[in-house]
């Protein structure tokens, strides 16, 4: 049977608002992320030429303009290497951790409403990076939340790759760093410990393949050693 692997690639740089933990921010990449992202995919198509990978046809992204400029740069290098994935397909299950009502709002802002709600607790001191806590407004979702909707969207995909690949392809993902590395441990990737010691270089894959005994292993693509403390996109 032939190999399915996964790609994951974290979005490039990007115009994020200071201060600001929400990653669901409408804007795109800037000048530099693209170039970084233009290196990745060409040297991503030689790797895949090298070890003889098909590349599936539909690229699947999250919403945010980052992530579909990020895939629309694959789209084109690959097809230079004539290997043409030619389809985009966006969907809200490669989204990053949603604070639902806080969204946007900077740091200070989210803690002095948390403050001065007499129905909440004060947060903990981390908050940000915290896999399980989720903030108490209507819509937000913990990390691990999060990582369990992207893990449930990329089994979905996986499994329908499987059936249907006559070779060896690798299919494209394309979303956040922070919602990638907690699904990679849902999928048994990654222990929990790692999620706080790892992230994801801008626009690198990051490759998981999908095995027969419906099992997940890191087969390529090197993770970020992260800041401790930083526990976002």
């Amino acid at each position: 049977m032939a190999r399915v692997i996964a790609a994951l690639i974290r979005h490039g740089e990007y115009h994020q608002q200071a201060d600001t933990p929400s990653a669901h921010q409408p804007y795109g990449v800037t000048a530099q992320g693209r170039e970084t992202v233009l290196e990745a995919a060409d040297h991503f198509a030689l790797l895949l030429e090298k070890n003889k990978l098909a590349v599936a046809k539909r690229i699947d992204s999250s919403h945010m303009l980052r992530a579909w400029q990020t895939a629309l740069v694959f789209v084109e290098r690959l097809y230079q290497h004539q290997m043409p994935s030619t389809l985009i397909d966006s969907y809200d299950a490669l989204a990053e951790r949603g604070l639902g009502a806080a969204a946007n709002l900077t740091i200070q802002q989210i803690e002095k409403i948390i403050v001065e709600d007499p129905r909440y607790e004060e947060p903990p001191k981390d908050w940000k990076s915290n896999s399980y806590y989720c903030l108490p407004f209507q819509g937000a979702e913990s990390l691990i939340q999060a990582g369990e909707r992207v893990a449930g969207h990329l089994r979905q995909q996986m499994e329908k790759l499987r059936t249907s690949a006559d070779v060896d392809t690798v299919k494209l993902f394309v979303g956040h760093g922070a919602a990638f590395r907690h699904a990679a441990f849902h999928l048994g990737v990654l222990e929990y410990e790692q999620l706080a010691q790892l992230s994801m270089h801008h626009a690198q894959p990051v490759l998981i393949e999908y095995r027969d005994d419906d099992s997940w292993h890191h087969v390529g693509g090197d993770w970020k050693i992260r800041d401790a403390g930083n526990g976002l996109d």
